[in-house]
């Protein structure tokens, strides 16, 4: 009998996905990748690159030690015009660091980043290359305001894919997936709070017929999360969702900056990653 096509789905998240850096590394460090494809989204495909390219604690140190300087996070640029996250900065400052193994793209695990195209407000899901792979993680972690350009993807204007797709379970499914594995960066429970002020997003991105669909897919972001959250607690009848999600004790939010919150958040990853493994194992034998 052969089996269900499997996908794994990471969340974004900022600063938050330092729990799912927690969890790939594990995962990396044990040598499991049986999936047949990977989506991620912002931070989420971000951590994603360090597991495709099979480079352990790639993204640990990306957060721990380059997110958390100036030049990434600046509130005082802001204020003066700026970014406030310059994810174009803190990208290519890692990669000159930590170097990617970007020819691992091309023939491992098929990986897709989600990004949000600025005219149509829709997601669209590009597979990662060693070709595009630099253009397309600054474009799914652009979040509209935090950092102010819209980066270019193949002459097309894109802004962070979770504005469109926060958590692409449903898009793994339609891609074929059956038994999926969802790395969140909330905890089990959460649900999306509507958008509170459309005054404040119509004066921060402006209100002009080549942002009304970005603006639209950014008020109803809130409907669209809790709807992959509903896909995940009721998949399906021939879908599994396996589910690594952050304990309730994880205190690490969007931006995050305390040191000792991120370490413990890895760690808990790293325990979230071990205890998927167990499952995992259980469920092979059984079988």
């Amino acid at each position: 009998m052969t089996s269900p096509r499997s996908a794994l789905v990471v969340e974004g998240g900022a600063m938050r996905g330092i729990f799912a850096s927690g969890v790939l590394d594990t995962l990396m460090l044990a040598g499991y990748q049986d999936f047949d494809f990977a989506i991620g989204v912002s931070a989420g495909a971000t951590n994603l690159a360090g597991y495709i390219s099979q480079q352990p604690e790639r993204s640990k140190r990306a957060i721990l030690e380059y997110a958390r300087q100036r030049e990434f996070y600046s509130p005082v640029r802001f204020f003066r015009g700026g970014h406030l996250t310059d994810i174009h900065w803190l990208w290519n400052y890692a990669n000159e660091q930590l170097p990617l193994a970007s020819e691992q793209f091309n023939d491992a695990i098929p990986m897709y980043a989600a990004i949000t195209h600025v005219e149509t407000g829709s997601a669209h899901y590009m597979r990662v290359t060693a070709e595009n792979v630099h253009d397309l993680m600054v474009a799914t972690c652009a979040i509209p305001f935090a950092y102010r350009d819209q980066p270019l993807v193949n002459g097309e204007y894109y802004v962070d894919g979770g504005v469109a797709d926060s958590i692409p379970v449903r898009q793994a499914y339609n891609m074929g997936a059956r038994d999926i594995t969802v790395v969140l960066s909330r905890q089990r429970g959460y649900r999306k709070k509507p958008a509170s002020s459309q005054w404040m997003m119509e004066r921060l991105i402006g209100h002009n017929s080549s942002n009304s669909q970005l603006l639209n897919a950014m008020l109803f972001r809130g409907d669209d999360y809790n709807a992959s959250l509903d896909f995940i607690e009721n998949p399906p009848d021939d879908c599994i969702v396996r589910v690594v999600a952050p304990p309730p004790e994880f205190n690490v939010s969007r931006l995050t900056m305390k040191l000792d919150r991120l370490t413990a958040g890895y760690e808990m990853g790293k325990n979230g990653g071990l205890n998927y493994l167990r499952e995992v194992s259980q469920l092979n034998q059984v079988a």
